[in-house]
């Protein structure tokens, strides 16, 4: 969770508030992402849309703490198209669907996410704990693949 440090008045302590998470919705179309942003702002979440990766981009100065994106364009993600996203490949993303069960995920598609969400069955806690969790990890950017080559030791 962000803190936001406000400025004493009237000679009272700093005290330090916590801001709302903020979390980009992706999705197929802007039907489902309108749904998915509306949904998670109706939990307090401070919430922008997306409709497909093309347009999935942080405006300047309010980068989201989390992606929120289908589940369905994610598992049709190359890794390769992942690592060069400007916003997926630094933040972490939480897959949502309304059809598929996390027992149904394929293993190799769930590289990279930092959790799952299954919405009809969804309560405001548990979600809640998955997106502060995931929005808490150091932030990070996937090492890119045109990196420096390793040494290698021969004996």
């Amino acid at each position: 969770m962000n803190l936001e440090t406000v400025p004493a008045t009237c000679g009272q302590a700093v005290a330090s508030i916590p801001l709302p998470l903020r979390a980009l919705c992706i999705a197929r179309h802007s039907f489902l992402s309108e749904h998915i942003a509306r949904y998670f702002a109706s939990m307090g979440v401070v919430t922008a849309m997306a409709v497909g990766l093309d347009s999935a981009n942080a405006e300047p100065g309010a980068a989201p703490d989390v992606v929120i994106c289908d589940y369905d364009i994610l598992a049709n993600l190359s890794l390769e198209r992942w690592e060069q996203h400007a916003l997926l490949s630094r933040t972490p993303v939480v897959a949502v669907s309304l059809s598929r069960r996390a027992d149904e995920l394929h293993l190799f598609d769930i590289d990279g996410i930092a959790g799952f969400l299954y919405l009809p069955t969804l309560e405001q806690v548990p979600a809640l704990q998955i997106l502060n969790a995931a929005a808490a990890r150091p932030k990070y950017r996937l090492p890119s693949r045109i990196s420096a080559p390793r040494a290698v030791e021969r004996s």
